[in-house]
């Protein structure tokens, strides 16, 4: 097998230095760091000859050196912008990879849920992490997972006990400062028959940072997990992120993903719907302009019979910017009585920005209902000639339309304080004037 560029090998610089420093972790953590740095030396980062990255260039991430740093100092008016107001529930702040109890604003919470950094429950409880780590991953994303293997410090584990219904949501924000790489982790462990809701936000200073996320979730029978993730980074940062869903029999899983920031973005949304009678939803919103790149893939493998899906994933974009979208649904042979639905639909405000759609389905089964479709266009002209004709001037009209076409999937979250906020976001970014 040929070896990865120069370049690439040097996303693994200091790392014998970076696990000789941590050899207090537990054996079976540190063969694992061991196993991806391997894992990465083999594979290297995708290139555009990659069929899943044929579209994404990902110049720019060898520039920013890959060891993690340490929480840097940041003011707490800093992150005033994207801690959520009259949240109601605790918001757990991770500065560059590491939990800044400081920053945090935390709170009791009810009996049944543990929310704690993955650097403590490896103090308190490692046989969990052991038992869970990784095992929701299914789709690997080349490289870049190896790398967030080797390299992560620290990140979030909410631990939901079976029959624990918690109506208080849990908010989790990682923020970068300086032009470094961070790793953050989520581990999310649902109960049986358990209700949880979790946020997580990605942000930054204004520099040419790396953020390279995993998000696990593994949802045990009739587990109900509403999840949001909002990318809020810095437009001169590249976010790579992968969230890996493992659903048991007659669980409800939902996410909505709100892409707003962030000089290249790439999203893969991986489920494995693994019992009979799930149901799960991922719906997406992004917008770009100027040169921005943004990348949405997502693979839902139905596993077993009696399942349902539900995708809708929303584009606008402006200037020369780029959008990418390749959702792919499998069918098991076993998997009869599937029922899954996927959308894709793209603004195109400018004739320079570009979409790049590819919806796929993969039927094994005969007795299935499954929809696919892709619509890009531009803004009605109808509709833009009617609000016109009853003195609505070209600028605001057009924002009008843009607005209620990415409202559609704004208004599904369940968190009024998250809606409220991502819709003054948008009201910003698409000025209507009174």
């Amino acid at each position: 097998m040929m070896s990865a560029p120069v370049a690439q090998d040097s996303l693994l610089t200091g790392f014998d230095e970076f696990t000789a420093a941590r050899a207090s972790e537990p054996a079976w953590l540190l063969t694992r760091r061991d196993r991806a740095a391997a894992t990465f030396r083999a594979e290297g980062l995708p290139t555009t000859r990659d069929e899943e990255w044929r579209y994404t260039p990902i110049t720019g991430i060898t520039d920013v050196a890959p060891q993690p740093v340490a929480a840097g100092p940041v003011e707490a008016e800093t992150l005033d912008g994207f801690l959520f107001r009259d949240f109601g529930g605790p918001q757990l702040v991770f500065v560059n990879g590491h939990f800044a109890a400081a920053l945090s604003q935390q709170q009791a919470l009810p009996a049944g849920i543990r929310v704690s950094s993955i650097a403590a429950l490896l103090h308190s409880d490692p046989e969990t992490l052991h038992r869970h780590l990784g095992t929701a991953i299914q789709f690997r994303q080349q490289g870049f997972t190896a790398l967030n293997d080797a390299w992560f410090t620290d990140g979030a584990a909410i631990v939901v006990e079976a029959n624990a219904a918690i109506s208080t949501p849990v908010h989790l924000l990682y923020f970068s400062t300086g032009a470094a790489a961070s790793y953050p982790r989520t581990l999310v462990i649902a109960g049986a028959n358990s209700q949880v809701s979790i946020v997580e936000s990605f942000a930054g200073t204004d520099t040419a940072y790396v953020t390279n996320a995993i998000t696990e979730v593994i949802s045990a029978e009739g587990a109900h997990v509403d999840h949001y993730k909002v990318n809020r980074e810095s437009l001169r940062a590249h976010h790579v992120a992968s969230t890996h869903l493992h659903l048991a029999r007659a669980s409800v899983f939902g996410t909505h993903n709100i892409s707003l920031g962030g000089r290249l973005t790439r999203n893969d949304i991986n489920a494995t719907l693994d019992g009979e009678g799930i149901e799960c939803t991922i719906n997406g919103l992004y917008l770009a302009d100027g040169d921005r790149v943004v990348d949405t893939h997502t693979a839902i493998d139905h596993a077993k019979p009696h399942c349902r899906s539900f995708e809708i994933y929303k584009g606008v974009l402006d200037g020369r910017s780029r959008g990418v979208f390749n959702g792919k649904i499998f069918v098991r042979e076993d998997a009869q009585k599937t029922d899954a639905k996927q959308t894709n639909q793209v603004l195109l405000l400018s004739d320079d920005a570009t979409i790049d759609t590819k919806p796929q389905l993969e039927i094994y089964a005969d007795d299935v209902k499954c929809t696919h479709g892709a619509t890009v266009g531009q803004l009605n002209a109808e509709a833009l000639f009617y609000l016109r004709a009853r003195g609505i001037g070209e600028q605001d009209a057009r924002a009008l339309l843009i607005h209620a076409f990415a409202e559609s999937v704004v208004e599904n979250i369940r968190i009024d304080a998250v809606r409220h906020a991502l819709e003054q976001v948008l009201l910003a970014r698409l000025p209507i004037r009174e």
